[in-house]
């Protein structure tokens, strides 16, 4: 009975190891590592990381885990007579409101004056944040770590898998009315590697232990063991490299994530600086209003003054006044506008929406390149990533039709199979095992098929799939050369509209600037009409700006020549002679605080 208690010992413990686990660490590690060899590879500077414990934890929470497996989930519906519905008091200061949520938005102005425990945002922390809490970005990185994942699930198929199977067994026989119980125990522990080229070989140990009960435990034990390898190897379908078929396709999907991830935090970093060059903008803009809408008071006041003296018209204060309220009504409409884009900023870069945040103006002033059209297009079609993946996937497409062409060859499969077992005549038979009662099996199969339309269907599906990747090829290339070409003439027109709106802006000032020296001489409207001429041309001057900025970014995303530091911010090219990040931007004028229009007003009128 000892040897029956070692062998099922030997089962429990072979059980066991066969179903032990090296835990989650070890695999976060390979993925790690992978990541680093893949990025190093595409000499990329941002490895993507991901915290798996969080997820983990709640998962195995008791109350989250049963509000999954809830098959009603509950669902909050109120019929109309539960809700309540509260008329606003037609008496109430609608432009009080509106103030109250500018301010609570952005303080008495938006350079955040008068906000309290505000985040100061500039251009390169938004570059920062977003590489940290963007959701998009995190998506784009876990789009990569799937990628990664995949790879190493399909590489540990190709390397040898250890199976460990335990099956027990139990038999109840009658002979002439006489019971005999029996009760077996196999344990089979293999190993299975697949082959570079197709069909796979198997090691495996087989224990069988079995014991006679006949109404009690008696001692007719008996236990073998055996040794058994095999292996299938096709020759014709299924043979030669399209076997590694999958483990091609996934190390190539990982190089394919791992240049979208790259072209992704270029484009990401081009558009947040397109949102904060937008706020910026309206920033800009409302400063401009609010000059604008102060002057107009004064010169309503001034206007008044000079009807009262019965030196113009009664009418032209109406003039006057309108264009104060229009004026008024083009502020409320810009602060809804800023608030709204920089609500969204802040959804974009992951931030809390009750978070109160300050935009600081932050020069970029990216010199012009000197470039010509076809430079630019021979960088683009060099360096673009995702022009790389496109002419990758026709690669992969003609490697599809030689795999569609494989499968309507017919299958011819060599098989072979040793067999070595213990002595049959010891009934403890251990690991003595008996090479002189071994078997050897060969075996070849030949399976013609008769009938392989299916297969012959698809290797057309994988020829037109082909052509549909060429022609994509090409298309996506045009598209690329296009776009660039464009990114490189609208760096040129913006640059020509700033310095046409420079130049209106000086015009239009020192057309007001005379007419209000010789006030007497002019009529209201014609002193309205220029300071809505100023107005529009400080704006247009600042969408110029904005042009200019964003399309140098473009230009450098259109030819990927953009490069992105580590933590997201704008990576400057040998070459670039920059205005450093981190400094107020040229002419940012910030503008009075809210609420204090006439009181402005009241000033500049007793100044005069």
């Amino acid at each position: 009975m000892r040897e029956a208690k070692n062998v099922w010992i030997l089962f429990a413990l072979t059980t066991l190891c066969g179903g032990c686990n090296s835990g989650m660490d070890s695999i976060d590690r390979r993925i790690d590592a992978m990541l680093q060899n893949r990025s190093s590879e595409l000499r990329s500077n941002k490895v993507p990381a991901n915290d798996y414990k969080a997820e983990e934890a709640q998962t195995a929470d008791a109350k989250i885990r049963s509000h999954s497996l809830a098959t009603d989930p509950t669902t909050n519906n109120p019929v109309a007579t539960e809700l309540h519905y509260t008329p606003a008091d037609e008496a109430q200061n609608v432009s009080e409101r509106l103030n109250s949520y500018a301010i609570d938005a952005y303080g008495n102005s938006t350079s955040g004056a008068g906000l309290k425990d505000a985040r100061p945002i500039d251009l390169a922390s938004s570059w920062r944040i977003a590489q940290r809490s963007s959701r998009e970005f995190l998506t784009a990185e876990e789009d990569y770590l799937l990628a990664v994942i995949a790879l190493l699930a399909e590489q540990h198929r190709w390397e040898p898998r250890f199976f460990n199977d335990t099956t027990f067994a139990g038999s109840n026989t009658w002979n002439d009315g006489t019971p005999a119980n029996a009760l077996s125990v196999i344990n089979k522990l293999r190993v299975q590697k697949k082959l570079p080229y197709g069909g796979q070989v198997e090691a495996a140990w087989v224990a069988n232990a079995g014991q006679q009960l006949v109404g009690t435990v008696s001692d007719s034990y008996v236990q073998a063991s055996s040794v058994q390898l095999s292996a299938n190897v096709p020759l014709l379908r299924g043979a030669g490299m399209v076997a590694q078929e999958p483990l091609i396709q996934a190390e190539r999907d990982v190089i394919y994530r791992a240049r979208a991830f790259e072209r992704f935090r270029r484009q990401l970093l081009v558009n947040i600086a397109g949102d904060y060059f937008q706020l910026v903008q309206i920033q800009s803009q409302i400063a401009n209003q609010m000059r604008s809408l102060e002057s107009l008071k004064t010169f309503q006041q001034a206007t008044q003054a000079r009807v009262d003296a019965g030196r113009i018209r009664a009418f032209e204060v109406n003039i006057a006044a309108n264009d104060v309220l229009n004026a008024e009504a083009g502020l409320a409409n810009l602060r809804e506008q800023y608030i709204l884009q920089l609500d969204r900023y802040k959804v974009r870069l992951g931030l809390e929406i009750s978070e109160r945040v300050i935009i600081k103006p932050l020069a970029l002033e990216i010199p012009t390149p000197d470039a010509t059209l076809d430079q630019a297009t021979r960088a683009a079609l060099e360096f673009r990533l995702d022009l790389q993946n496109t002419r990758d996937r026709v690669d992969d497409a003609r490697r599809g039709v030689a795999n569609a062409q494989n499968e309507t060859l017919p299958s011819l499969n060599l098989g072979a199979t040793a067999l070595i077992i213990t002595d049959p005549n010891k009934d403890i038979g251990g690991v003595n095992f008996s090479p002189q009662d071994s078997t050897l099996t060969g075996s070849a199969t030949l399976s013609l098929p008769l009938d392989n339309q299916i297969e012959r269907l698809n290797v057309r599906s994988a020829t037109i799939a082909l052509q549909q990747r060429e022609r994509g090829l090409e298309q996506a290339r045009d598209n690329v050369i296009v776009g660039v070409r464009s990114a490189l003439r609208n760096i040129d027109l913006a640059a020509f509209s700033l310095q046409l709106a420079e130049k209106q802006v000086e015009i239009n000032k020192r057309r007001l600037e005379e007419q209000l020296l010789k006030i007497d001489e002019v009529d209201a409207k014609q002193v309205v009409d220029s300071q809505n001429a100023l107005l529009l041309a400080e704006n247009r001057r600042d969408q110029a700006k904005t042009d200019l900025r964003n399309s140098i970014l473009n230009y450098l995303l259109e030819s990927d020549q953009l490069r992105v530091a580590p933590d997201g911010s704008f990576q400057p090219l040998p070459g670039m002679d920059m205005t450093a990040l981190g400094t107020t931007a040229p002419g940012a004028v910030d503008p009075p605080p809210m609420g204090v229009a006439e009181e402005a007003a009241k000033a500049a009128q007793q100044d005069r």
